[in-house]
């Protein structure tokens, strides 16, 4: 009897943790907040960490983008942003499971230029602000760096905030 209950308690807890970070993520798209300062590059870079299963973390952090869009509204490079984001839940993940206070800097500023160079790229080719050669290329990077610096410290801040949480609640939780 307690076996059981103890197998139902942790299946509910694999359960809801992964819907629960679904909808708060979702949620960070939608309540206002500085452009680019959310976590989601930080839960995509993290979620080796956190979720242990590369699929399960591709879902969890695209479907919160999906239903975030949803009621945003999709953009003309929304694919840009989902690419470099299954980008860095696949390559990260490799580096992620060791991860410290050291390393986790260098992977948070990894995986926002990832980010900004995919993104950005997909501004340039996908919009019709830039001209379609090298300048307009480099124009759309140079006025694209001011956002640069919000994703870059969300990215910062939010990987260390998962971590800490994590290494908090691990014995408790053993999520």
């Amino acid at each position: 009897m307690i076996k059981s209950l103890n197998s139902f308690v942790k299946n509910l807890r694999l359960e809801i943790f992964p819907i629960s970070l679904i909808l708060i993520l979702a949620f960070s798209r939608l309540i206002p907040h500085p452009p680019n300062f959310t976590p989601i590059i930080a839960t995509a870079l993290m979620s080796g960490f956190l979720l242990k299963n590369k699929h399960l973390s591709l879902i969890v952090v695209l479907i919160s983008m999906v239903i975030s869009d949803l009621i945003i509204g999709f953009y003309s490079s929304y694919f840009f942003v989902y690419f470099s984001l299954i980008l860095i839940i696949l390559i990260f993940s490799k580096f992620i499971k060791k991860v410290n206070f050291k390393n986790l800097f260098v992977l948070s500023i990894s995986s926002s230029l990832l980010f900004f160079v995919v993104t950005n790229f997909g501004v340039w080719m996908m919009g019709d602000l830039y001209d379609k050669n090298l300048n307009g290329l480099a124009l759309c990077y140079i006025l694209a760096i001011p956002y640069f610096t919000n994703t870059l410290l969300s990215t910062i801040f939010f990987s260390y905030s998962i971590l800490c949480l994590k290494k908090l609640n691990y014995r408790k939780f053993n999520i």
